[in-house]
């Protein structure tokens, strides 16, 4: 009985978390015409599918493909700045003695928990003063914001693990203090890196406040923010189908990621939740 009860309950989550993706994929193989219409059932059938053409328009879209490099470019960057400033700052918060330490992590924590629509409306009149609004550095600085707290918690765990002596006995063979943390400790605490790089590009990849408020044009504007801007011949006939077709295409991204990197997400997540 515990067996069977416990394939209902995975069965069950998984339709859950499932049924929606299934049927946004249902819809972008449906025409336009038949969503208007109500097309009824899960699979297009006689003249209510579109195939995939509906995948065709959108990928010709020069809107929605300028989307996608602005949101691969922006995701990387803020990433990879996050997680070198999330490194250095969590290996001093682990690894030194300070006065005020524990009020940075939790400063760190509180800006993480800050709600971020509280935010947009100075952030715009900033950045329209400093010319970041509609750029790349307006979106990327945001990001780093809301992430860099996590990415130190995160990592400040997974360094306070590491036991000092390999370090200092990488120091006691020639290594230079900067070797030692490059060359023994960051490799040592991989799973953490990893966790708060993922984490962080899933941020920015599916932010979709900071991408509609502090962009007006496709020069900056991600894919969540651009999705909103697709219109059909009828203002207020929205193409369902092509925007499902879009999100279906933006998604696809983060599920090969998760496929490549869930142990290491598996591994820096549940890090510290077992002794010995």
């Amino acid at each position: 009985m515990r067996k069977v009860g416990t394939l209902l309950g995975t069965l069950l989550i998984l339709v859950w978390c499932l049924l929606p993706v299934a049927w946004i994929i249902s819809l972008s193989f449906k025409s336009q015409t038949a969503i208007t219409n109500g097309s009824p059932g899960f699979f297009p059938s006689g003249g209510d599918g579109a195939g995939w053409q509906n995948y065709k328009d959108v990928l010709d879209n020069e809107q929605f493909r300028r989307a996608i490099f602005n949101s691969i470019g922006i995701s990387l960057i803020a990433t990879l700045l996050s997680v070198i400033v999330a490194t250095l700052a969590a290996y001093a918060i682990a690894r030194l003695e300070f006065r005020g330490k524990k009020f940075v992590l939790t400063m760190a924590l509180a800006i993480a928990m800050f709600p971020v629509v509280s935010l947009v409306g100075p952030l715009f009149d900033m950045w329209r003063t400093f010319g970041l609004y509609d750029t790349w550095p307006g979106l990327i600085i945001p990001y780093m914001s809301f992430t860099l707290p996590l990415a130190i918690w995160t990592l400040s765990a997974f360094f306070r693990e590491i036991p000092w002596e390999l370090e200092q006995a990488a120091q006691v063979d020639g290594a230079t203090p900067w070797q030692a943390f490059r060359k023994v400790i960051v490799p040592l605490a991989a799973p953490g890196v990893f966790t708060a790089a993922i984490l962080t590009f899933f941020f920015a990849w599916n932010d979709f406040v900071f991408g509609i408020s502090l962009t007006s044009t496709e020069s900056a504007r991600p894919i969540p923010a651009a999705l909103s801007f697709f219109v059909g011949a009828d203002p207020f006939n929205r193409p369902a189908s092509l925007l499902a077709a879009g999100a279906v295409v933006s998604t696809i991204p983060i599920i090969i990621i998760v496929l490549i990197f869930q142990r290491k997400i598996v591994a820096g997540l549940t890090s510290g939740a077992v002794k010995g």
